[in-house]
């Protein structure tokens, strides 16, 4: 008959895909439960009043209709609606695919044994695959992963979120509409089962039955299976473990898959006195903490606590006198193995020959320890004991009691058997490798001897004292030609006939008398020694190496071993070598992946390297959380360091007087240093021991996991001097931001001279590392600060700057800003308020405008540049492009409000235009006109007036930013910057040439060149920020007018002083220039140009016709208004870098020219 898992057997090859992807499936749920977007569990009071009206149970199902209505009637929720699906819509896809995976797997499963039933498969039915050793396997292994699958999803998705997210889904995605969806189906099977896996959260009534049959299995597919797993040994393990103790542990994976099942029967659990006592004797009779899947662990005793011919049964196994018996033989056991694997694990003692004599007694050695380990973890896990529940206390109490539990001794024990399975496994692949050399080699050997031997007896040979003898010449050749047909690949028949050849030399020995001759004696019995070594070698078998692999599966511990992560770390940190031992346990751990990969890898499944990407990388993430360790140890002596070298140890000048010498000699403080810098070296010199490992299918390189950790503790470090420096209380006067910069300076400068100091040490690049981390924590923040103002988020999994391996922490935000990037920026912004203070543009510098202090100048930027880095001023500037374009957006929504919506205000504007019309005559009347069109639009300009005056406030930080960028560029690399510039030119030059002649080259669509130098110009401070164009708009009627008006509104608030230029007239009604004149500007910017136009168009006409009107009423001097409005277009040429002919376009140039001379 067909092999089962043949390539051509249908019947095989459909369940073991069936199999195969369902242990895929589980590692994808294990994989997508970190990934749960927060706000799905509703978890915290501002996330159940934003978004409680948008993320729905099932109950959305009673009447979708009706929460539709609620939702349409509110635009802002309509809104809010919009962005939560563009942000999560990819999320909940991915998890609505992992359940819809989950009930395809239970459909094709019920498929296949109808299949099965109605005799698709030729010669094949269910008896006749419960028949087969594989089929049986996987037949049961089928059922037990969908069981494992519903208890994995009610275990690390709770299902509340489950259901919101099904409603979620089927709200933003395309499921509703089609026909072919199975919504219905997944719904059902995924609703809530009211099950917590809180601790101390009771348990639902029929759970899990209840929630194992809503998709109903076939019964007597059921029945059989228990039945099979009931009666048989269906991975023949007992061949493993010889001893009738360790029988318990031989069927432990059987025994788990048998709990899990069971659940498909309940009626077993709850009445079937007979069978439960059976399953109990053969499966639990000494244990009763079981490890379900991957280290998920359950507790029989409280599991079937509900059940009654469950729990009867098991009450012998949980009796006091049992769980005392079982504790005393396992401290027994695990005190005898602790010091039988340390004798063994002593040097030299592990030889190739003690090993070949001794494979069972070293075999039986490594099944006790295995086996006492996996007794001792389960049983004492805190996991597995609910501490509500009084019996079960005292069950663990008695355990610990008994057994003599102590957790350090239980590690190293863990340890060393790790260690020694993994010296004996080596020693045996190398043994294996190099068996039939070996072999070949002994055969050789020996059958010269005898030759030799035979040449001797010939008496050609001149051996002393040797006579010659025909009859032992022909029979040592005879023994000779023997030994050389020993046949390697017939190993039994061999062995055999060796014995033979070793008792014919002994025999010779003593019949021909040839003791008597030592040279022919040592010839025999160097002789015999090979032919011992060959029996050796051929018994070494692979079957060794498979029972070393069964024995020492580590599964069961995947997610218990954690308990012991502080012991590791604890015994890391009082000796770093320790790491070389940790390896041999990390790779055993790695041997648990082979329970989940098996039936993938059969299979051919392309899922192979995701699933085993996956349990590869939470591994690798373990031994990261444990080696972590040492970059911690390190930090802490740096810290040390520091101190000493900044407060305690002097710097020793060029020149000193002898007798000083010894002052600064300061020999206790340099020894100190020494010391610690010793101990960096020796905690690197311990990670750098454990070799490069491949951990699954992931190489862990120790240099990379030592640069990683180092990275890991200095962004851990760095984000938190950079979250806690920078909290400002904004009530402090003056303000608390230039002395918080300077302390928060000085610690970052510490970190980075500590770790100049350190890199040597290490073996690391200090400043790359140092730069890397720093801008990856201040770009990972300012991203974060962006998203407030952003739709479709960036979620941490999509960013680029956050990792994995190396996190960078978030902190709880203190107030409106998410990061500290958002404080420093708003803090900038409070104190250089345009209401509060006056920008003079000379200086660089804000004045307080009531008390005329200065309250900060472009000082500030180059002590943010001195803490931050570029890449501070870098990010500060792209959150204030950020909040400009913000800013912008409701001015534009303001001006949509309160112009073009309000009649009276439209209807001013177009008595106004229809007067001043055309542009370029004299309005007669003019101060009549201009006032009253200010008068009646009163109402409107504070409100305006605050926006504009926001966007120039942002405008200036954004030229200081530049400024300061460009400056420390051009200063600390001259070269980048030229080369930037020229760069630049030659781009710019290339684009006009192109638009001249358009058959020039110019960049294409697809051309990355433009955006790319845009970031390096930018970060260079090689741009305008008023040139940029922020956000897109469209046309707006009387917008020219608006702003014209608006600008002559406020000039009367300005007077001109020859000094300082435009200033306030009164502090109670503020308004500061610099800001007015940038935030029109910029707003004219985002408009097309002709708007510009016809503002300056206006502006000249009104300085025309008010100049007009005082030389006709012979006013000698100039108004204070014409004069401000002069140096807005005197200002409005400087800012833009535009030639002066475009102001004298429209007001006559010697009216410029004249003007400051009257002043």
């Amino acid at each position: 008959m067909l092999d089962f898992l043949a390539e051509n057997n249908l019947c095989g090859q459909a369940i073991l895909r069936i199999v195969s992807c369902g242990n895929a499936i589980i590692a994808e749920l294990l994989r997508l439960s970190e990934f749960i977007p927060a706000v799905f569990r509703l978890k915290d009071r501002a996330d159940q009043q934003k978004y409680g009206d948008i993320i729905f149970d099932f109950s959305y199902f009673k009447g979708p209709e009706l929460w539709e209505s609620k939702l349409e009637a509110k635009p802002e929720l309509q809104d809010l609606d919009e962005e939560f699906r563009e942000n999560n819509i990819e999320i909940v896809t991915r998890f609505y695919l992992a359940f819809q995976s989950v009930h395809k797997y239970i459909v094709d499963l019920n498929r296949y044994l109808d299949d099965l039933n109605e005799g698709v498969y030729i010669q094949q039915t269910l008896e006749t695959v419960l028949l087969n050793e594989d089929g049986k396997q996987l037949l049961c292994e089928a059922l037990y992963l969908y069981g494992v699958m519903l208890l994995v999803i009610d275990q690390k998705i709770e299902g509340e979120i489950r259901e919101r997210m099904l409603v979620s889904y089927y709200r933003y995605s395309a499921a509703r509409s089609s026909a072919d969806s199975n919504m219905d189906d997944i719904c059902k099977l995924l609703r809530s089962t009211g099950y917590s896996s809180q601790p101390g959260a009771k348990r639902p009534p029929n759970y899990p039955e209840s929630y194992f049959q809503r998709v109903p299995v076939n019964e007597t597919f059921i029945s059989m299976v228990i039945g099979r797993l009931r009666s048989d040994d269906i991975y023949n393990q007992v061949s493993a473990y010889p001893l009738p103790e360790h029988r318990s542990t031989a069927l432990a994976n059987q025994a788990a898959m048998l709990y899990v099942i069971l659940y498909f029967e309940p009626s077993i659990l709850h009445t079937h006195q007979a069978k439960m006592r059976e399953i109990v004797d053969k499966y639990f009779p000494d244990n009763w903490v079981i490890s379900i899947y991957m280290g998920i662990t359950v507790n029989l005793a409280d599991a079937w606590e509900p059940y009654k011919a469950a729990k009867t049964a098991l009450n012998n196994t949980l009796d006091l006198s049992n769980v005392k018996e079982q504790a005393s033989r396992y401290a027994t056991v695990s005190e005898r193995v602790r010091v039988q694997v340390q004798q063994f694990l002593k040097e030299g003692y592990l030889r190739e020959e003690m090993v070949l004599d001794n494979i069972p007694r070293l075999l039986n050695c490594l099944r006790d320890c295995n086996v006492a380990i996996r007794w001792l973890m389960l049983h004492t896990a805190d996991s597995a004991y609910d501490p509500n529940n009084k019996r079960l206390r005292q069950i663990k109490d008695q355990i610990l009691t008994d057994s003599k539990y102590n957790p350090k001794i239980l590690f190293q024990l863990l340890l060393d058997t790790a260690q020694f399975e993994f010296i004996l496994k080596e020693m045996f692949k190398q043994m294996l490798s190099e068996k039939q050399a070996k072999w070949e080699h002994y055969k050789k050997e020996g059958s010269e001897r005898m030759t030799e031997l035979a040449d001797v007896f010939s008496g050609v040979k001149p051996l002393t004292r040797v006579e010659k003898n025909e009859n032992l010449q022909a029979w040592f050749r005879e023994i000779s030609k023997q030994i050389l047909s020993l046949n390697y690949d017939d190993s039994t028949a061999a062995g055999r006939k060796t014995v033979q050849l070793i008792q014919a030399l002994e025999e010779v020995q003593e019949f021909h008398q040839l003791e008597s001759n030592l040279q022919v004696c040592q010839f025999l019995a160097d002789t015999r020694k090979f032919l011992h070594q060959m029996i050796r070698t051929i018994n070494i078998k692979e079957e060794v190496l498979i029972t070393m692999q069964i024995v020492g599966d580590l599964s069961f511990a995947w997610q218990l071993i954690d308990s012991f992560t502080s012991i590791m770390q604890e015994s890391i940190r009082v000796n770093p070598s320790m790491v070389t031992k940790l390896r041999a346990t990390f790779l055993k751990l790695a041997s648990a992946l082979d329970l989940p990969l098996l039936r993938i890898n059969q299979a051919n499944s392309p899922d192979l390297l995701s699933v085993s990407q996956y349990y590869s990388g939470e591994l690798v993430s373990y031994v990261r959380k444990v080696l972590q360790i040492i970059p911690e140890s390190m930090f802490t002596s740096l810290l040390k360091i520091i101190k000493l070298q900044t407060h305690d140890i002097i710097e020793v000048p060029t020149r000193l007087d002898k007798d000083k010498l010894r002052d600064y000699a300061q020999l206790a403080p340099r020894y100190e240093v020494a010391k610690l810098t010793h101990a960096i070296s020796i905690f690197t010199e311990g990670i750098l021991m454990m070799k490069t490992t491949l951990v699954g299918i992931i190489k862990v390189d120790p240099k990379q996991l030592l640069e990683d950790g180092i990275r890991k503790e200095l962004v851990k470090r760095v984000a938190f001097a950079l979250h806690r420096g920078l909290i400002f209380n904004p009530r402090a006067k003056p303000s608390e931001l230039m002395p918080k910069l300077k302390e928060l300076g000085a610690t970052m400068d510490g970190f980075h001279r500590s770790f100049e100091y350190i890199q040597d040490y290490v073996n690391i690049y200090g400043l790359k590392i140092w730069q890397e981390e720093v801008s990856r924590i201040i770009n990972y923040n300012v991203e974060q600060e962006c998203n407030n103002f952003l739709r479709t988020k960036i979620q941490d999994w999509q960013s680029m700057y956050q990792s994995t391996h190396i996190p960078i922490p978030k902190f709880t935000p203190v107030d409106e800003s998410v990061t500290f990037i958002g404080r420093l920026c708003r803090e900038i912004l409070r104190i250089t308020d345009p209401k509060m203070t006056c920008h003079i543009d000379q200086l660089n510098t804000w004045y307080d405008m009531k008390t005329h202090q200065e309250v900060t100048s472009s000082r500030l930027f180059s002590e943010i540049q001195t803490t931050l880095g570029t890449f501070g001023l870098n990010g500060l500037d792209r959150l204030l492009c950020f909040m400009i374009v913000k800013e912008l957006q409701n001015f534009l929504s303001m001006f949509q409000k309160i112009i073009l919506r309000d009649r009276t205000v439209q209807e001013t504007l177009k008595t106004l235009m229809n007067a001043v019309s055309p542009l370029k005559s004299i309005v007669a009347n003019s101060n009549k006109i201009y006032f009253s069109a200010i008068a009646k639009t009163q109402k409107i300009w504070t409100a305006y007036l605050e926006a504009i005056m926001k966007v120039g406030q942002m405008q200036i930080l954004r030229q200081q930013i530049a400024n300061e960028l460009n400056y420390s560029c051009r200063f600390d690399s001259k070269h980048l910057a030229a080369a930037l510039e020229n760069l630049n030119k030659a781009l710019l030059a290339d684009i006009e040439a192109h638009y001249q002649d358009p058959s020039l080259p110019y960049p294409k669509e697809d051309n990355t060149l433009l955006y790319e130098i845009t970031a390096y110009l930018e970060a260079a401070g090689i741009h305008n920020p008023l040139n940029k164009i922020y956000i897109t708009t469209k046309r707006l009627p009387y917008f020219p007018v608006v702003n014209f008006l608006f600008l002559i509104a406020q000039l009367p608030k300005l007077q001109y002083n020859k000094n300082l230029g435009m200033v306030c007239r009164k502090a109670a009604d503020p308004v500061d220039w610099p800001p007015l004149v940038l935030g029109l500007l910029t707003l004219l910017k985002q408009f097309h140009s002709r708007y510009t136009e016809q503002f300056l168009a206006l502006i000249g006409q009104f300085i025309r016709s008010t100049v007009e009107q005082c030389t006709s009423q012979k006013m000698p001097e100039m108004p204070a208004d014409v004069v401000g409005a002069l140096l807005f277009l005197e200002d409005y040429v400087r800012y833009t870098k535009l030639p002066r002919r475009v102001a004298e376009a429209h007001v006559p140039n010697f009216i410029f020219d004249e003007f400051r001379t009257v002043l």
